[in-house]
């Protein structure tokens, strides 16, 4: 099993209609086959607390089985196509991998 989590910052100036082409590419993800589990959020509403940091616009947390089906994600062309039409609208990006 392989964990990878990504956190996005999106750029505070986006419209709304930015914003919801970025959450559409974010649920085409779970379109790609080498994807076991998918779960996309935004920060919970959990007390602040020093150790927390909910500075992220959203979550995504894929599961895959091997490190195989992983790589298999990052050139699948749903991924590739996400990349491309929706990098525009964050600032930044966080990745951590988990096995």
């Amino acid at each position: 099993m392989l964990i990878h989590s990504v956190y996005f910052w999106l750029k505070p100036e986006l419209s709304a209609a930015q914003r919801a082409k970025f959450k559409s590419g974010l649920d085409s993800l779970a379109d790609i086959s080498a994807v076991a589990s998918i779960h996309i959020g935004v920060p919970a509403a959990t007390p602040r607390r020093p150790l927390i940091d909910d500075s992220y616009t959203y979550s995504l947390v894929l599961f895959f089985k091997d490190l195989a089906a992983h790589d298999a994600y990052q050139s699948d062309p749903i991924h590739l196509a996400f990349n491309d039409s929706c990098k525009e609208f964050w600032q930044r990006v966080q990745i951590y991998d988990a096995t």
